[in-house]
Order: C-alpha cells, then sequence, then structure tokens
C-alpha cells in the first residue's frame, strides 16, 4: 500500500496541464473491439484503471501497440471469445468497472458478451439495469448466474428498435450505442445521456463509419451497418481534472494556469465555480486562476443557501462535488451540498471535520458546509483515500493545511491522476509518495 506525506500550507505557482479524459479513454478503448482495423488514440492518460483496461483488451487477443506517452495503437483482429468466461477475466474485470462497456461491442460484434460484478469505487450502489434491459431490446438473450455473480447476453444478430432509458446513464448508452451500431435497422434512443465523453464516442464511431444522428443531444438515432473501420481519435482534455485544478488554486490561494484547459467543453463548470467566488480568466484555450486571498459563495436571489447538486449532462458533473464540498470549506459563506446519485460518495467528510471543517452530513446525499473564511486553516492529519475523487479533494485539502498530512491507500488517487504528486511538486506542491 502507498501514500503520500503532505507538507500543507505553501503556495502554488505554475502551470498545470489537464490529462486525457479518463471516463472518455474507457469508452472508446472498448470502442476497439467493434472492428478488425487499427485505430489510434492520442492523449490517453497512463493511469491504472485505463492501463488495466488496456490489458484486458491484450488478453482478449486485441493487439496494443504503444506509440509513445498517450498514443497507442488497437487493432481487435483475433479476438478469443471464450476467454470472457475464463476465471482470469472474471478476475481482470471484476475489479474494474469500466470493463462493463466491453460487453456492447462484443455483443454487437461476435454475438455475445460476458461480464462478473463489476469493482470500482465503493461510493453506492450502481445499478446495470439500463445496460441489460437495453441489450434485451435489441434482441439479445439476458442471463444472470448467481453462483460466479455474472451477467451474459447473447444474441445471433441484433436488431434496431425505439428504447427510452429509465436513467441517463453514460455508461448504459455508450454501451447501447456502441452495440447499436453493428445492429439491422434503426435504434432510437432518448433519454439518452449527452455528456462531452459521449459526444467523443459517437464522433469517433461516425468517424469509423457508424451513422448516428442527434450527437449531443438525448435523443440518439443509430442506423446500423454491417462493419466499422479504422479511424484516428484525440481525448478531450479532462474535465474533472481541470475542475481539481479550480479548486486546488482557490483553496491554497494560488495563481495557476491550466493549459488546454478544454474551455468549450467544461459547461456548466466554470460558473459553478464563480458562484464560489472563485476568479478566472480564459486565454485562448488557457484557463488562468489568480491567487485569492477570500473567496465568497453566493445566496439564492430570495437570500437563501445556495444548494449545489448534480444532474446528468449539461447539469453539474457529480465527480465534481467532492471538491465543491471542499473548497466551500475555507469559503466565506455556507453551501448545501447534494449528492443525488450515489449515497455513500460523502461519507469521507468525516477526515474533513478531523482536520478542522465545520460540516454537518445531513444524510447520505446531503452534507452542509459553513466555510471558514480562510481563519481557521485546516490542519493535517492521517486519513484514507476512500476513492478516486474524494481521494483527490482529501489531497487538495491536506495541501492547504497547516501541517503534514498523511493519506493511505492512495492506489485510489492513481485510478484517475497520472503522476499528480509529480506535477503539483513541479508548481510548488511538497508531497512525498511512500
Amino acid at each position: 500500500m502507498a501514500r503520500f506525506i503532505i507538507e500543507g500550507g505553501h503556495t502554488l505557482k505554475g502551470v498545470l496541464s489537464p490529462q486525457g479524459a479518463k471516463n472518455e479513454a474507457l469508452q472508446v478503448i472498448c470502442a476497439t473491439l467493434l472492428t478488425s482495423e487499427k485505430i489510434t488514440i492520442s492523449n490517453i492518460p497512463e493511469i491504472s484503471d485505463v492501463l488495466r483496461l488496456i490489458e484486458i483488451l491484450r488478453s482478449l487477443g486485441a493487439s496494443v501497440e504503444r506509440l509513445s506517452k498517450g498514443e497507442f495503437v488497437f487493432q481487435a483482429l483475433n479476438i478469443n471469445v471464450n476467454y470472457l468466461s475464463s476465471s482470469q477475466f472474471f478476475a481482470q474485470a471484476g475489479s474494474l468497472r469500466g470493463s462493463l462497456m466491453i460487453v456492447g461491442p462484443m455483443l454487437g460484434r461476435f454475438g455475445v458478451g460476458i461480464i462478473p460484478q463489476p469493482g470500482g469505487d465503493k461510493i453506492g450502489r450502481r445499478r446495470l439495469d439500463t445496460h441489460f434491459r437495453g441489450f434485451e431490446a435489441l434482441g439479445a438473450k439476458f442471463t444472470f448466474d448467481e453462483t460466479e455473480s455474472s451477467y451474459r447476453v447473447d444474441t445471433k444478430k441484433l436488431t434496431g428498435c425505439y428504447m427510452l432509458l429509465d436513467e441517463a446513464s453514460v455508461t448504459g448508452t455508450a454501451n447501447l450505442v456502441m452495440a447499436a451500431t453493428l445492429a439491422d435497422g434503426i435504434t432510437t434512443i432518448y433519454n439518452a445521456a449527452c455528456e462531452p465523453y459521449l459526444q467523443q464516442l459517437c464522433k469517433m464511431l461516425n468517424s469509423m463509419g457508424a451513422n448516428i444522428q442527434g450527437v449531443g443531444s438525448n435523443l440518439l438515432t443509430i442506423t446500423g451497418v454491417t462493419s466499422l473501420n479504422g479511424c484516428n481519435h484525440v481525448l478531450l482534455p479532462d474535465m474533472i481534472e481541470v475542475g481539481s485544478f479550480i479548486g486546488l488554486a482557490a483553496m491554497t490561494g494560488s495563481e495557476i494556469t491550466i493549459k488546454n484547459a478544454g474551455f468549450n467543453q467544461l459547461g456548466i463548470i466554470p460558473e459553478s465555480f464563480r458562484r464560489f467566488g472563485i476568479q478566472m480568466n480564459l486565454n485562448g484555450d488557457d484557463l488562468f486562476i489568480p491567487a485569492q486571498e477570500h473567496y465568497e459563495i453566493e445566496s439564492f436571489i430570495d437570500g437563501s443557501i445556495l444548494t449545489v447538486a448534480d444532474a446528468p449532462w449539461p447539469g453539474l458533473t457529480p465527480d465534481l462535488l467532492s471538491i465543491f464540498l471542499v473548497i466551500a470549506t475555507q469559503a466565506r459563506g455556507s453551501v448545501l451540498i447534494h449528492q443525488k446519485m450515489f449515497e455513500s460518495r460523502l461519507f469521507f467528510v468525516d477526515r474533513l471535520i478531523d482536520m478542522g471543517a465545520k460540516i454537518i452530513l445531513c444524510d447520505p446525499h446531503r452534507a452542509t458546509v459553513i466555510g471558514l473564511d480562510k481563519a481557521h486553516p485546516l490542519r493535517g492529519i492521517r486519513m484514507s483515500s476512500p476513492d478516486i475523487r474524494a481521494g483527490v479533494a482529501l489531497l487538495i485539502a491536506a495541501l492547504s493545511a497547516h501541517g503534514k498530512s498523511t493519506i493511505d491507500y492512495i492506489e485510489q488517487i492513481d485510478r484517475g491522476y497520472e503522476d499528480i504528486d509529480l506535477r503539483l511538486n513541479d508548481i510548488g506542491a511538497r508531497i512525498i509518495r511512500e
């Protein structure tokens, strides 16, 4: 088990470049299984979750060549479908939730998809109904093996249909879109997710020869084709990392420039930070956050306390609520953080309370934060990283705190952030990895 030892209380200054989007990487890498031709993908973050997915593809028989840092060539020419039933695959896929998106392309191209109960962050219940009900609507037969806790779908040929998703699941939409590209006829998906990652997946599939209409909306129309071609694809900057860097600048009173932030794909994120009083300036596609001694949370126009809640795109992504909660601890004013999607994601607030934050955990989904206005800095403590996003939020808290902090189980952070300690140390942070 690795850990970070952080000496907090230091002001940072410099330039940070966001990595490629993790969530997009997991989708488009799975999509390479839809064709036997070569696909080159650039700006891939070389983080543990992505590298584990690449290893799964290799084990399935796909060839994967690393051309340079972040640039890989995939060719799913000789896929061993039987590997899906092996204990080795179950061990690999069971520890990585992103492996679930293998099912759609495998079902569409080879007529079978198998996945064990997927792993990932322990942030609450994450049901799979959207995926498998959608596959059934396309004509697949679904079975659940209680002994192995595994899911299987089979088909001779998928057939296009109309479906109304019961939730705008990003991974569910991605899985169904990938399967539908090779189905007979037209598939219409209403209440589809439309996050930038999903838009990127659809654009990549269209460049491979798919016919997907409505990209960027919640109504997708997919006209099936008989085969797909190779292509070149470049990942967007990771908007979650961009948001994390904005929060880092605010908490530590630092001057940070985020290079090539992909501002046009950030949606409501910059405005949400501005509602916390955090200033930022756009120069081309670079986002400059000046050093601020104080920042103040807005109230609603009737004077009531601001509520920040997650919502399907173009609403605020749930992956940034941990960051907003942390920066609220040192703001002027109060805010209610409402995490609607996951019932265990706010449980890390007990670490912040131990650091001196004033937080009331109202229930598993809501927390009220009373800002300290930096009058009482957080204090360093020993803690552990419960999931990717909470782990980085705790790292930001530790960098702003007085004294030394230790964060155990940083493997969780490494799953989503590439060399985060080295990059932050380059702009003045003091983080030791042990």
